[in-house]
């Protein structure tokens, strides 16, 4: 049996380290050629070092695999087409990219810097965007040119993208957004051939084992199964990112442990019409009677 990414050229963002690491190791051992993109920052974006990728490339080589590294600022305009140009220049093509670098900054709303705000946004949505649009120039090219290669995209959102955490309002509407930008370029990629999900995993990373460090915690009986283990998240992602995909896009996956879950999202719940404008006292008596009769929308506190 063939394996599931051979002959397929694969970028994955933040790979380094984490659930990123797990990814390209993961797609690597599936026959993918991989470029290994990461900063090497600290857990708050600080600080940058090319040991990290290299560490990773060197793995996959260990292992009989073909890895690049790429150190390249993805939420720049030249970091993110040097990624597209650093898959095609050295392994000919460019198949799947899987969006996954990021950092925290947490704060409480009324504690929250700007520039924490920015930051954030910027290397969660901008690091998606920017290297979402330079791969889909590649893949509409090629797509001109009468090439199918069953391109796919993997975009990584939240829980707290979805649902809220207390304490992390820039990562929350960062994540948030990734699930806009995923669906809306769906709908504007399927007419070249691209695919494009998004998962929201929950794992033991540098961004949650601090923060949540008993529920991260790996298992103290030996066998025992590690439902936190980064690794664990990778099998979704590698089969979303292979052709064995076809005709899945513009989903939204749950990943954690050994469950997965399709979300389904922001969907119609109770109405009312009145056929007329609303006064605000019947507007609010209105909406107080559709709120008794609507699911209750919990929070989630913690980031994924």
């Amino acid at each position: 049996m063939s394996r599931l990414s051979e002959g397929r050229v694969v970028v994955v963002t933040g790979a380094g380290r984490g659930l990123g690491r797990a990814h390209a190791l993961a797609f690597a051992e599936q026959g993918a050629r991989v470029v290994v993109n990461d900063l090497g920052v600290g857990p708050d974006g600080a600080g940058a070092s090319g040991g990290p990728a290299q560490e990773v490339v060197e793995e996959i080589r260990a292992a009989g695999g073909e890895a690049v590294a790429h150190g390249g600022d993805i939420a720049t305009t030249e970091g993110a087409a040097s990624l597209v140009a650093t898959a095609v220049r050295t392994f000919g093509a460019l198949h799947t990219l899987v969006n996954n670098a990021g950092f925290l900054r947490d704060r409480m709303l009324v504690n929250l810097d700007e520039d924490d705000w920015d930051a954030v946004m910027r290397v969660h949505l901008k690091g998606h965007f920017l290297p979402l649009k330079h791969a889909a120039a590649y893949w509409r090219a090629e797509a001109k040119a009468g090439r199918e290669i069953a391109a796919r995209v993997v975009n990584t959102s939240s829980g707290a993208g979805l649902l809220g955490s207390v304490g992390q309002g820039n990562y929350s509407a960062a994540k948030a957004g990734i699930v806009g930008l995923t669906l809306v370029a769906a709908a504007e990629m399927g007419r070249y051939g691209v695919q494009v999900n998004a998962i929201a995993p929950a794992a033991r990373t540098r961004m949650t084992e601090g923060t949540f460090a008993e529920a991260m915690a790996a298992p103290g009986a030996p066998g025992a199964f590690d439902a936190m283990a980064p690794e664990n998240v990778s099998p979704l992602v590698v089969w979303l990112g292979s052709a064995a995909s076809e005709g899945v896009t513009g989903r939204v996956f749950e990943a954690e442990g050994g469950r997965i879950t399709v979300m389904e999202g922001w969907r119609p719940g109770p109405g009312i019409d009145k056929g007329a404008r609303w006064s605000p006292r019947e507007a609010g008596e209105a909406a107080l009677e559709l709120l008794a009769r609507a699911e209750r929308v919990g929070v989630v506190y913690g980031s994924r």
